[in-house]
């Protein structure tokens, strides 16, 4: 009784920090302060206590039992308090990050995103001037390669959460693959500003940066990433290597991809790494033990590889399963990884059936 009397204790000291910090700025909000800030909460100690829990442990995710304990403790949280819309929206961003990185079936995609989607609807509905909820849908319809509503869904999350370092990060790496360069490096400089020790923040930012082909500027942002994890396992460390990668200083790559252990992206890059190494065997065992985990999950992973091993029909094939597959990594189809396909024409049919905005 004592913990959930402190826990409303603390739900009305953050109301009443927001309207006097907002009073004392003389910023003007729309409604009332107080309520601004609490749209889409709960007035349940238990069930804040559950969420607060919840994305303790998302934010710590390292493996997909780890990320199968968040979902279950949001759930929890929904529980106590059917009517929490930030809850849902929180659900189903862990339920895509699932699908994204942890999924290990195609079955399991599918559903994983079925959830996501019916988790961001009941956010909406239950909250439509949550940013957190549009942010949700933004993220489900990206993974779906639904690029035109996922634009508009961006759109409301920024104009209703423009603060938010979460929504800036996921605008801003989402506004590159699609090629709006400068949107997205903008709001990934801002993200960062607003969230300077989120490993999220620079990871993302120097996801955008690599994907813009400026490798030296990803390996800082990358470095920044690594830094603020004291585990050193990250898909920071990995994603660093795949810049060294292409920057062409493949031994460190290699020892950057050799510290990630069994993380999914770590063997990717050694994949390729190993290759031009002229270690061709070590290679096709990075590959085997990604295709033993994943399956065709990671189809669009195994055109990269075959891409850079200079292998183009089985690369091309295996970008033409993505997209019977619907791998939501084709969203990342302007990765340089994929440069030696471009004038394929099997790739170029791809690429305009996915209709990415002008």
């Amino acid at each position: 009784m004592a913990a959930d009397r402190n826990l409303g204790d603390m739900l009305q000291l953050q109301s009443d920090i927001a309207t006097a910090v907002a009073s004392a700025l003389k910023v003007t909000l729309l409604g009332d302060e107080a309520a601004k800030v609490e749209v889409g909460g709960t007035h349940s100690p238990a069930a804040f206590d559950a969420y607060l829990r919840a994305s303790k442990a998302y934010f710590s995710i390292r493996s997909g039992k780890d990320s199968q304990t968040a979902i279950g403790q949001y759930t929890q949280a929904i529980r106590l308090d059917p009517n929490y819309a930030l809850a849902y929206a929180a659900r189903a961003l862990a339920a895509a990050n699932f699908a994204d990185q942890w999924a290990t079936t195609v079955s399991a995609v599918r559903s994983a995103l079925d959830n996501a989607k019916a988790d961001a609807h009941k956010s909406i509905a239950l909250a439509p001037d949550l940013g957190e909820g549009h942010l949700a849908m933004a993220r489900v319809y990206e993974d779906l390669l639904q690029f035109a509503p996922a634009v508009e869904e961006y759109g409301h999350a920024l104009t209703l959460a423009p603060g938010s370092a979460r929504v800036l990060w996921n605008y801003g790496r989402f506004s590159i693959f699609m090629g709006r360069s400068t949107d997205g490096l903008t709001a990934l400089r801002r993200a960062v500003a607003l969230d300077p020790l989120n490993v999220q923040s620079h990871g993302s930012r120097g996801l955008g940066l690599l994907n813009l082909r400026r490798y030296a500027d990803a390996v800082i942002a990358f470095k920044d990433a690594v830094a603020l994890d004291p585990t050193g396992v990250t898909l920071a460390s990995a994603w660093l290597g795949h810049a060294y990668y292409l920057l062409g200083d493949l031994e460190t790559a290699r020892s950057y991809c050799e510290t990630t252990g069994d993380l999914d992206t770590g063997q990717f890059c050694l994949a390729i790494t190993y290759d031009k190494l002229g270690r061709h065997a070590d290679a096709e065992k990075m590959l085997a033990r990604a295709r033993a985990t994943n399956g065709d999950t990671t189809a669009v992973w195994y055109t990269w590889i075959y891409a850079q091993w200079g292998n183009t029909p089985r690369a091309l094939d295996w970008l033409e399963t993505a997209m019977r597959l619907r791998d939501p990594d084709l969203r990342q189809l302007k990765n340089p990884l994929l440069d030696p396909l471009r004038n394929e024409p099997r790739f170029q049919a791809i690429e305009r059936a996915l209709r990415f905005p002008n």
